[in-house]
Protein backbone atom coordinates (compact mmCIF):
# COMPACT_ATOMS: atom_id res chain seq x y z
CA UNK A 1 0.00 0.00 0.00
CA UNK A 2 1.53 3.17 -1.35
CA UNK A 3 0.48 6.88 -0.71
CA UNK A 4 -1.26 8.27 -3.65
CA UNK A 5 -1.68 12.47 -2.55
CA UNK A 6 -2.01 13.63 1.04
CA UNK A 7 -4.01 16.73 1.83
CA UNK A 8 -3.38 19.79 4.93
CA UNK A 9 -6.38 20.15 6.33
CA UNK A 10 -7.20 22.61 9.49
CA UNK A 11 -6.48 20.25 12.18
CA UNK A 12 -4.80 16.96 10.57
CA UNK A 13 -3.16 15.56 7.67
CA UNK A 14 -5.36 13.34 4.73
CA UNK A 15 -3.18 10.48 3.62
CA UNK A 16 -4.68 9.39 0.19
CA UNK A 17 -3.53 5.43 -0.45
CA UNK A 18 -3.62 4.01 -3.39
CA UNK A 19 -6.11 1.57 -2.78
CA UNK A 20 -8.29 4.17 -2.44
CA UNK A 21 -9.02 4.18 1.29
CA UNK A 22 -7.70 7.56 3.65
CA UNK A 23 -6.31 8.03 6.92
CA UNK A 24 -6.50 11.16 8.85
CA UNK A 25 -3.81 11.79 11.23
CA UNK A 26 -3.79 14.60 13.69
CA UNK A 27 -1.24 17.12 13.75
CA UNK A 28 -0.40 16.79 16.82
CA UNK A 29 -0.08 13.11 16.88
CA UNK A 30 2.20 13.70 13.58
CA UNK A 31 4.43 16.23 16.06
CA UNK A 32 4.60 13.82 18.49
CA UNK A 33 5.84 11.17 16.99
CA UNK A 34 8.50 13.32 14.46
CA UNK A 35 12.06 10.76 15.10
CA UNK A 36 13.78 13.93 15.62
CA UNK A 37 12.22 14.36 19.10
CA UNK A 38 13.76 11.07 20.04
CA UNK A 39 16.94 10.32 21.64
CA UNK A 40 18.77 8.56 18.88
CA UNK A 41 20.10 5.60 21.22
CA UNK A 42 17.61 4.85 23.91
CA UNK A 43 14.39 5.82 21.46
CA UNK A 44 12.93 7.33 23.82
CA UNK A 45 10.99 10.60 23.41
CA UNK A 46 12.32 13.66 24.21
CA UNK A 47 9.94 15.93 22.45
CA UNK A 48 8.00 18.26 25.06
CA UNK A 49 4.63 18.14 23.41
CA UNK A 50 3.78 21.54 25.50
CA UNK A 51 6.18 23.16 23.05
CA UNK A 52 3.75 23.36 20.37
CA UNK A 53 0.15 25.32 20.39
CA UNK A 54 -2.49 23.08 21.26
CA UNK A 55 -4.10 24.51 17.76
CA UNK A 56 -1.03 23.27 15.93
CA UNK A 57 -1.60 23.83 12.11
CA UNK A 58 0.23 22.75 8.89
CA UNK A 59 1.31 25.73 6.31
CA UNK A 60 2.24 22.76 3.67
CA UNK A 61 2.70 18.88 3.17
CA UNK A 62 4.07 17.29 0.11
CA UNK A 63 5.41 13.69 -0.94
CA UNK A 64 9.02 13.39 -0.87
CA UNK A 65 10.09 9.86 -2.60
CA UNK A 66 8.82 7.35 0.51
CA UNK A 67 8.29 9.96 3.23
CA UNK A 68 5.55 12.41 3.84
CA UNK A 69 6.96 16.13 4.79
CA UNK A 70 5.29 18.76 7.01
CA UNK A 71 6.25 22.03 6.74
CA UNK A 72 4.29 23.49 10.38
CA UNK A 73 2.60 26.92 10.96
CA UNK A 74 4.13 29.48 13.40
CA UNK A 75 4.92 27.38 16.49
CA UNK A 76 5.62 24.57 15.29
CA UNK A 77 8.98 24.30 14.90
CA UNK A 78 10.00 24.06 11.63
CA UNK A 79 9.10 20.82 9.57
CA UNK A 80 8.80 17.06 10.06
CA UNK A 81 9.27 14.14 7.77
CA UNK A 82 7.34 10.66 8.64
CA UNK A 83 7.91 7.84 5.98
CA UNK A 84 5.41 5.82 4.59
CA UNK A 85 6.38 2.43 6.34
CA UNK A 86 5.12 4.65 9.99
CA UNK A 87 2.46 6.16 8.68
CA UNK A 88 0.83 2.90 7.57
CA UNK A 89 2.22 0.92 10.71
CA UNK A 90 0.73 4.03 13.22
CA UNK A 91 -2.90 4.54 11.15
CA UNK A 92 -5.09 6.05 14.48
CA UNK A 93 -7.18 3.63 15.92
CA UNK A 94 -5.07 0.57 14.56
CA UNK A 95 -2.77 -1.34 17.40
CA UNK A 96 0.71 -1.48 16.36
CA UNK A 97 1.96 -4.91 15.06
CA UNK A 98 2.54 -7.19 18.65
CA UNK A 99 4.13 -10.48 18.14
CA UNK A 100 3.12 -11.41 21.64
CA UNK A 101 -0.78 -10.33 21.17
CA UNK A 102 -2.31 -13.58 20.01
CA UNK A 103 -5.56 -15.41 20.29
CA UNK A 104 -5.98 -17.76 23.17
CA UNK A 105 -7.09 -21.07 22.84
CA UNK A 106 -9.65 -22.07 25.79
CA UNK A 107 -10.30 -25.42 27.28
CA UNK A 108 -12.13 -27.92 29.61
CA UNK A 109 -11.29 -31.57 30.96
CA UNK A 110 -10.73 -32.90 26.98
CA UNK A 111 -7.43 -30.71 26.83
CA UNK A 112 -5.78 -33.11 28.69
CA UNK A 113 -3.95 -35.41 26.10
CA UNK A 114 -3.65 -31.89 23.94
CA UNK A 115 -1.15 -29.94 26.44
CA UNK A 116 1.43 -28.54 24.69
CA UNK A 117 4.78 -30.77 25.74
CA UNK A 118 8.38 -30.40 24.46
CA UNK A 119 11.41 -31.24 26.39
CA UNK A 120 14.65 -29.26 27.99
CA UNK A 121 17.00 -30.84 25.42
CA UNK A 122 14.74 -29.48 22.50
CA UNK A 123 14.55 -25.89 24.08
CA UNK A 124 18.35 -25.93 25.08
CA UNK A 125 19.19 -26.42 21.22
CA UNK A 126 16.87 -24.55 19.25
CA UNK A 127 15.42 -20.62 19.36
CA UNK A 128 12.53 -21.63 17.12
CA UNK A 129 11.43 -24.36 19.28
CA UNK A 130 12.08 -22.35 22.24
CA UNK A 131 9.48 -19.49 20.46
CA UNK A 132 7.04 -22.14 19.62
CA UNK A 133 6.84 -23.77 23.33
CA UNK A 134 6.38 -20.04 24.53
CA UNK A 135 3.22 -19.10 21.89
CA UNK A 136 1.80 -22.53 22.63
CA UNK A 137 2.31 -21.67 26.70
CA UNK A 138 0.66 -18.72 26.00
CA UNK A 139 -1.90 -19.63 23.76
CA UNK A 140 -3.40 -22.28 25.92
CA UNK A 141 -1.75 -20.99 28.94
CA UNK A 142 -0.15 -24.46 30.45
CA UNK A 143 2.42 -26.26 28.69
CA UNK A 144 4.68 -29.04 30.37
CA UNK A 145 8.39 -29.63 29.78
CA UNK A 146 10.27 -33.18 30.40
CA UNK A 147 12.96 -34.83 30.84
CA UNK A 148 14.65 -31.63 33.15
CA UNK A 149 17.85 -32.71 35.22
CA UNK A 150 17.37 -33.91 38.62
CA UNK A 151 18.76 -30.47 40.32
CA UNK A 152 16.63 -27.83 41.97
CA UNK A 153 18.66 -25.20 39.79
CA UNK A 154 18.01 -27.11 36.14
CA UNK A 155 14.63 -25.77 36.16
CA UNK A 156 15.32 -22.01 37.24
CA UNK A 157 17.98 -21.80 34.83
CA UNK A 158 14.83 -22.60 31.94
CA UNK A 159 13.14 -19.74 33.96
CA UNK A 160 16.05 -16.95 34.07
CA UNK A 161 16.27 -17.36 29.69
CA UNK A 162 12.82 -16.08 29.90
CA UNK A 163 13.68 -13.19 31.51
CA UNK A 164 13.62 -12.35 35.34
CA UNK A 165 12.17 -14.12 38.06
CA UNK A 166 9.49 -12.54 40.22
CA UNK A 167 10.49 -12.24 43.77
CA UNK A 168 7.31 -12.82 46.46
CA UNK A 169 7.43 -12.85 50.29
CA UNK A 170 8.23 -16.74 49.57
CA UNK A 171 11.39 -15.77 47.97
CA UNK A 172 13.06 -15.55 44.38
CA UNK A 173 12.07 -19.39 44.17
CA UNK A 174 10.30 -22.06 46.84
CA UNK A 175 10.13 -25.70 47.53
CA UNK A 176 6.63 -27.05 47.56
CA UNK A 177 6.73 -29.85 50.26
CA UNK A 178 5.55 -30.63 53.77
CA UNK A 179 7.08 -28.57 56.56
CA UNK A 180 6.78 -28.13 60.43
CA UNK A 181 5.00 -24.98 60.51
CA UNK A 182 3.72 -24.10 57.50
CA UNK A 183 2.96 -20.51 56.76
CA UNK A 184 0.87 -21.65 53.43
CA UNK A 185 -1.49 -24.59 52.54
CA UNK A 186 0.69 -25.54 49.89
CA UNK A 187 3.32 -26.55 52.51
CA UNK A 188 0.84 -28.96 54.02
CA UNK A 189 -0.30 -32.49 52.52
CA UNK A 190 -3.59 -31.49 52.45
CA UNK A 191 -5.86 -31.15 49.37
CA UNK A 192 -5.58 -28.08 47.47
CA UNK A 193 -8.62 -26.28 45.77
CA UNK A 194 -8.04 -24.89 42.18
CA UNK A 195 -6.98 -21.35 43.09
CA UNK A 196 -4.46 -18.93 41.80
CA UNK A 197 -1.32 -17.62 43.43
CA UNK A 198 -0.86 -14.75 45.38
CA UNK A 199 -3.93 -12.74 44.66
CA UNK A 200 -3.34 -11.14 47.55
CA UNK A 201 -0.47 -9.37 45.79
CA UNK A 202 -0.87 -5.52 44.07
CA UNK A 203 0.21 -7.61 41.02
CA UNK A 204 -0.07 -11.51 41.29
CA UNK A 205 2.61 -13.01 39.99
CA UNK A 206 2.60 -13.87 35.99
CA UNK A 207 3.65 -17.38 34.62
CA UNK A 208 4.29 -20.23 37.59
CA UNK A 209 6.79 -22.84 37.46
CA UNK A 210 6.51 -26.02 39.07
CA UNK A 211 9.43 -28.30 38.92
CA UNK A 212 9.11 -31.97 39.98
CA UNK A 213 11.99 -33.40 41.78
CA UNK A 214 10.14 -36.27 43.71
CA UNK A 215 6.64 -37.42 43.70
CA UNK A 216 6.49 -40.72 45.48
CA UNK A 217 4.32 -40.25 47.60
CA UNK A 218 0.54 -42.08 46.99
CA UNK A 219 -1.54 -39.34 46.13
CA UNK A 220 -0.53 -35.53 44.92
CA UNK A 221 -1.77 -35.54 42.01
CA UNK A 222 -1.86 -31.78 39.77
CA UNK A 223 -5.13 -30.50 38.93
CA UNK A 224 -5.50 -27.76 36.39
CA UNK A 225 -8.42 -25.51 34.99
CA UNK A 226 -9.04 -22.75 32.84
CA UNK A 227 -10.49 -19.87 34.40
CA UNK A 228 -11.24 -18.25 31.00
CA UNK A 229 -13.24 -20.87 30.21
CA UNK A 230 -14.82 -21.11 33.81
CA UNK A 231 -16.02 -16.90 33.76
CA UNK A 232 -17.11 -17.30 29.74
CA UNK A 233 -19.51 -20.16 31.16
CA UNK A 234 -20.64 -17.74 34.06
CA UNK A 235 -20.63 -15.20 31.83
CA UNK A 236 -23.43 -17.23 29.84
CA UNK A 237 -25.11 -18.66 32.36
CA UNK A 238 -25.77 -15.50 34.22
CA UNK A 239 -24.52 -12.19 32.91
CA UNK A 240 -25.36 -10.07 36.01
CA UNK A 241 -23.57 -12.37 38.39
CA UNK A 242 -20.75 -12.33 35.91
CA UNK A 243 -20.83 -8.25 36.27
CA UNK A 244 -20.83 -8.67 39.60
CA UNK A 245 -17.57 -10.62 39.58
CA UNK A 246 -15.90 -8.69 37.15
CA UNK A 247 -17.39 -5.12 38.98
CA UNK A 248 -17.05 -5.60 42.93
CA UNK A 249 -13.87 -5.65 44.56
CA UNK A 250 -13.37 -7.96 47.23
CA UNK A 251 -10.80 -8.11 49.89
CA UNK A 252 -7.83 -10.72 49.85
CA UNK A 253 -5.27 -11.20 52.09
CA UNK A 254 -2.25 -13.20 53.30
CA UNK A 255 -0.79 -12.78 56.66
CA UNK A 256 2.39 -14.76 59.05
CA UNK A 257 4.18 -13.47 61.32
CA UNK A 258 6.82 -11.57 58.95
CA UNK A 259 3.79 -10.14 56.50
CA UNK A 260 0.36 -8.38 55.95
CA UNK A 261 -0.19 -8.34 52.86
CA UNK A 262 -3.69 -6.92 51.45
CA UNK A 263 -5.48 -5.96 48.38
CA UNK A 264 -9.34 -5.19 46.81
CA UNK A 265 -10.12 -6.25 43.45
CA UNK A 266 -12.58 -7.43 41.31
CA UNK A 267 -12.23 -11.56 41.06
CA UNK A 268 -12.02 -11.34 37.27
CA UNK A 269 -10.52 -8.52 35.14
CA UNK A 270 -11.39 -7.24 31.91
CA UNK A 271 -9.24 -6.10 28.90
CA UNK A 272 -9.99 -2.83 26.68
CA UNK A 273 -11.80 -5.12 24.58
CA UNK A 274 -14.00 -6.68 27.18
CA UNK A 275 -12.03 -10.08 27.46
CA UNK A 276 -11.39 -11.98 30.56
CA UNK A 277 -7.54 -11.11 31.26
CA UNK A 278 -7.54 -11.69 34.84
CA UNK A 279 -8.27 -13.95 37.36
CA UNK A 280 -8.12 -13.62 41.21
CA UNK A 281 -9.69 -16.96 42.52
CA UNK A 282 -8.23 -18.59 45.95
CA UNK A 283 -10.95 -18.92 48.62
CA UNK A 284 -8.03 -19.60 51.02
CA UNK A 285 -6.89 -16.19 50.51
CA UNK A 286 -10.03 -14.21 49.77
CA UNK A 287 -10.92 -12.20 53.14
CA UNK A 288 -14.27 -11.65 54.88
CA UNK A 289 -16.49 -9.90 51.93
CA UNK A 290 -17.15 -6.13 53.17
CA UNK A 291 -19.77 -5.01 50.59
CA UNK A 292 -22.28 -3.90 51.44
CA UNK A 293 -25.55 -5.89 52.70
CA UNK A 294 -27.80 -5.22 49.86
CA UNK A 295 -25.89 -6.70 48.03
CA UNK A 296 -23.78 -9.44 49.58
CA UNK A 297 -26.30 -12.08 48.90
CA UNK A 298 -26.13 -11.42 45.17
CA UNK A 299 -22.62 -12.16 45.05
CA UNK A 300 -22.46 -14.87 47.10
CA UNK A 301 -24.57 -16.65 44.82
CA UNK A 302 -22.13 -14.97 41.74
CA UNK A 303 -18.98 -16.73 43.58
CA UNK A 304 -20.82 -19.92 44.14
CA UNK A 305 -21.81 -20.54 40.59
CA UNK A 306 -17.94 -19.24 39.64
CA UNK A 307 -17.12 -21.79 43.11
CA UNK A 308 -19.10 -24.51 41.28
CA UNK A 309 -17.78 -24.19 37.82
CA UNK A 310 -13.96 -25.08 39.40
CA UNK A 311 -15.61 -28.22 41.32
CA UNK A 312 -17.40 -29.67 37.96
CA UNK A 313 -15.28 -32.64 36.20
CA UNK A 314 -16.12 -31.29 32.80
CA UNK A 315 -13.67 -28.31 33.66
CA UNK A 316 -10.69 -30.15 35.31
CA UNK A 317 -7.20 -31.78 33.94
CA UNK A 318 -6.06 -34.02 36.53
CA UNK A 319 -2.64 -35.71 36.23
CA UNK A 320 0.76 -36.82 38.06
CA UNK A 321 3.52 -35.38 37.66
CA UNK A 322 6.99 -37.55 36.96
CA UNK A 323 9.80 -36.11 38.23
CA UNK A 324 11.71 -34.20 35.72
CA UNK A 325 9.04 -32.54 34.67
CA UNK A 326 7.36 -29.05 34.39
CA UNK A 327 4.14 -27.62 34.34
CA UNK A 328 4.43 -24.12 33.10
CA UNK A 329 1.18 -22.27 33.51
CA UNK A 330 -0.34 -18.30 33.47
CA UNK A 331 -0.89 -17.69 37.05
CA UNK A 332 -3.48 -15.04 36.28
CA UNK A 333 -5.31 -17.69 34.34
CA UNK A 334 -4.91 -20.82 34.77
CA UNK A 335 -6.58 -22.23 38.21
CA UNK A 336 -4.36 -24.87 40.21
CA UNK A 337 -4.27 -27.34 42.99
CA UNK A 338 -3.76 -30.63 44.14
CA UNK A 339 -5.21 -33.93 45.72
CA UNK A 340 -4.16 -34.96 49.01
CA UNK A 341 -0.80 -37.05 49.76
CA UNK A 342 0.03 -39.11 52.67
CA UNK A 343 3.58 -37.92 53.36
CA UNK A 344 4.38 -41.11 55.11
CA UNK A 345 4.55 -42.98 51.63
CA UNK A 346 6.82 -40.83 49.63
CA UNK A 347 8.83 -37.61 49.48
CA UNK A 348 6.75 -34.98 47.09
CA UNK A 349 8.58 -32.15 46.36
CA UNK A 350 8.08 -29.16 43.37
CA UNK A 351 10.72 -26.35 43.10
CA UNK A 352 8.45 -23.81 41.94
CA UNK A 353 9.11 -20.06 40.98
CA UNK A 354 7.08 -17.34 38.73
CA UNK A 355 8.44 -14.79 35.58
CA UNK A 356 5.85 -12.29 34.93
CA UNK A 357 3.58 -12.00 32.06
CA UNK A 358 6.06 -8.55 30.82
CA UNK A 359 9.33 -10.54 30.81
CA UNK A 360 7.22 -13.27 29.03
CA UNK A 361 6.10 -11.18 26.45
CA UNK A 362 9.50 -9.44 25.87
CA UNK A 363 10.89 -12.84 25.37
CA UNK A 364 8.27 -13.98 22.52
CA UNK A 365 9.06 -10.20 21.06
CA UNK A 366 12.70 -10.52 20.99
CA UNK A 367 12.75 -14.20 19.26
CA UNK A 368 10.34 -12.94 17.17
CA UNK A 369 12.60 -10.66 15.45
Amino acid sequence: MTIDRVEAHDRALAVHWADGTTTTYPYLFLRDNDLEGFHPQTKERQFDLLSVPVDLGAASASIDGGSVTIHWNAGGQGRSVLSEAWLRAHRPGTRSSDPSDIEVKVWDAGYADSIPRTTAAALASNQDVFLTWLLDTKRSGLSIVSEIEDDEGAGVALGERIGFLRRTNFGLTFRVETIPDPNNLAYTSHALPLHTDLPNQEMPPGYQFLHCLRNGAEGGASVFADAYMIAEKVRRKDPEAFGLLTSIPIPYRFHDEQHDIRVHRPMIGLDERGRVFDVRYSAHLTDSFDMPAGIMGEYYAAYRLFMAETRSPENIVTFKMEPGQMVVFDNRRVLHGRTAFDPLTGHRLLKGFYVDRGEFDSRIRMLAR
